[in-house]
């Protein structure tokens, strides 16, 4: 399984099981799936898309502006960010990104 945590300075994005994590590197575009070998990039401004896994995970809905629970495997979440990094280790992916737009 694939864990992900996406941070902004402010608060918590998303946290839970995935499938997949697409981002906007410095040199391109890439995706991270289980077993991903240990990187750390840096991002550039454009969309990071997530796809969720069995399990129970949280995010930020930026529509209502709350924190929501849900369980739903498969759902895509889709966000803009103007810059940020990523970790990579062991299935556990930390994102950290500012300039979150919908």
């Amino acid at each position: 399984m694939l864990n992900i945590t996406v941070l902004t300075p402010e608060k918590e994005i998303f946290r839970g099981p995935i499938t997949s994590v697409k981002v906007p590197g410095t040199s391109g575009q890439f995706q991270v799936l289980r077993n991903h070998a240990a990187i750390v990039s840096s991002l550039q401004e454009g969309v990071v898309t997530i796809v969720t896994s069995k399990g129970e995970y949280q995010y930020f809905d930026l529509e209502s502006g709350t924190i929501r629970i849900d369980s739903e495997p498969g759902k895509v979440l889709t966000f803009n960010i103007s810059k940020g990094f990523i970790e990579v280790l062991n299935n556990e992916v930390s994102l950290l990104i500012q300039g979150l737009k919908k």
